[in-house]
């Protein structure tokens, strides 16, 4: 189990550089789009837009957006973890800070809630799932809990 999640570290970790999203302008789902290859859904919801990507593989990353036009959340699910570095942008940043520590101290989902970011990441070989977020970011009147 250790082991899983140390390779689940360094895929996290040594995700190669990318365009940001996480707390960045709607502009950059594209690229997201973009890097996935995949085939992007947008829904309208009352208080945010969710862009929904999903690529030939069948992992799906959905991107929550503002009012203002800010990522405020980013979760993903599917065969593979996508790339944080893509997907989180700045907050990047935050979890290789908090990663390493989390994941020495207990086996089980990476969870990190610290410093305006909340990230939780979890499953097993094929089958990925997590979310992040950036509390300061919400939307009036949506919860943490709307980030599936």
């Amino acid at each position: 189990m250790r082991t899983f999640f140390g390779v689940m570290l360094i895929l996290i970790l040594g995700a190669g550089p990318g365009w940001a999203a996480l707390g960045e302008t709607e502009t950059s789902v594209g690229a997201d789009r973009q890097f996935l290859h995949g085939q992007i859904r947008v829904e309208a919801h009352e208080a945010y837009r969710l862009h929904v990507i999903t690529d030939a593989a069948g992992m799906m990353v959905r991107e929550y957006v503002s009012p203002e036009g800010k990522v405020f959340a980013v979760s993903w699910q599917g065969p593979y973890l996508p790339s944080m570095q893509q997907f989180l942008g700045s907050y990047f940043t935050y979890l290789q800070q908090y990663a390493q520590v989390q994941t020495a101290r207990q086996g089980g989902p990476l969870v990190i809630e610290k410093d305006n970011f909340v990230f939780s990441s979890g499953g097993h070989m094929r089958w990925y799932h997590g979310r992040a977020y950036v509390p300061s970011l919400l939307p009036t009147g949506v919860s943490p809990e709307v980030v599936q």
